[in-house]
């Protein structure tokens, strides 16, 4: 079972978003329904599964529908049709009651502008989560200062809100998000406020953090390099509709329509592609030269090691940690690689 599914969702914004269910589901688009009748197509028929422990990102650019989509998980947002399962329960289903718990435990948010409590210091503002789940103070702070500590933040925890720069209060939302140690992350453009080395900090952080701990985390955002970096999937949104679902490989070697094209032209595919992923199999390769191989880790991305191939016009030799042979990369399928359209 998948830690989240998505099945047909539909969101329709308006007065009366039911008339408008079928001539969307006829195939009117975004465009056209707007024209015709006032009404907004937030979500177009959008179904996904999220694997517990992955990082997935939606991307899209303004008004593709990402933030829209993402609030359906914590019912901030109602479905106009289609039913969003987490841990096998709909939470359509969820009283008032229930679905104050379920935020409360299962679900945890870090917005793109922080939501900081101007009024309450950092530990206060971290430790908040706790407070509503009614844990006592000792066991709220003792939590509060561990997520403290794991953003890099010891020293600040009595400090307010508008004595931290912004890189620094998105970790205070970030540890926030982690105190209450729920299963699963919802990070809205939680970094798109940040100038870029902060950003790219946060998103080392993020890294590091989620090699640890293991949450799922649901990623928006519409910077394609950030969502590189990040996803384990990626879904791509356009107009409300869901184009494609990859690894980032698969967005950038088999992109699904223009759409998808136009995000990943400029990318750099030597940042993304790692060694093992167009590398041949030893029984594969006997058309490789294997005289003055570079070795290379299977791991490795092609950008680390490409000036040295490039300099050398060797091939390569594709190795695991232990140093066992997986297989080969010839200078040629290297080049062919990078430029594949």
């Amino acid at each position: 079972m998948s830690k989240i599914e998505i099945n047909n969702v539909y969101k329709i914004f308006g007065n009366n978003p039911q008339s408008v269910m079928p001539m969307v589901k006829e195939g009117a688009n975004k465009e056209e329904v707007l024209e015709q009748t006032g009404h907004t197509v937030g979500l177009d028929n959008v179904s996904l599964k999220i694997e517990e422990g992955e990082t997935f990102v939606c991307m899209g650019l303004s008004g593709s529908g990402k933030s829209t989509l993402i609030r359906h998980l914590n019912r901030l947002i109602d479905p106009t049709d289609g039913e969003i399962i987490v841990e096998g329960t709909n939470v359509m289903s969820f009283n008032k009651e229930q679905l104050i718990e379920f935020r409360r435990h299962k679900m945890s948010m870090v917005f793109q502008r922080f939501g900081l409590f101007p009024h309450k210091t950092v530990i206060q503002n971290v430790g908040y989560g706790l407070e509503m789940q009614g844990k006592a103070l000792e066991e709220i702070n003792k939590t509060a200062m561990e997520k403290i500590e794991a953003v890099g933040l010891n020293g600040f925890e009595n400090q307010f809100p508008n004595q931290l720069s912004g890189g620094m209060q998105q970790r205070v939302g970030l540890a926030r998000a982690l105190a209450t140690d729920s299963d699963i992350m919802l990070m809205d453009e939680a970094f798109s406020a940040l100038d870029p080395l902060i950003r790219s900090d946060m998103q080392k952080q993020l890294l590091d953090l989620q090699s640890e701990l293991k949450k799922t985390i649901v990623f928006i955002t519409h910077d394609l390099d950030e969502s590189l970096r990040l996803g384990d999937h990626i879904g791509i949104l356009n107009a409300g509709k869901l184009v494609q679902v990859g690894t980032p490989v698969d967005i950038i070697m088999n992109p699904a329509d223009d759409y998808v094209k136009a995000f990943v032209k400029d990318v750099n595919r030597a940042k993304v592609i790692k060694a093992k992923i167009i590398m041949k199999g030893t029984n594969d390769s006997d058309d490789i030269d294997k005289t003055n191989l570079i070795k290379v880790n299977e791991d490795q991305f092609i950008e680390e090691f490409l000036p040295l191939i490039v300099c050398s016009n060797s091939n390569c030799e594709v190795v695991d940690k232990s140093g066992n042979v997986k297989g080969y990369i010839s200078n040629k399928e290297l080049q062919t690689s990078l430029t594949k359209s």
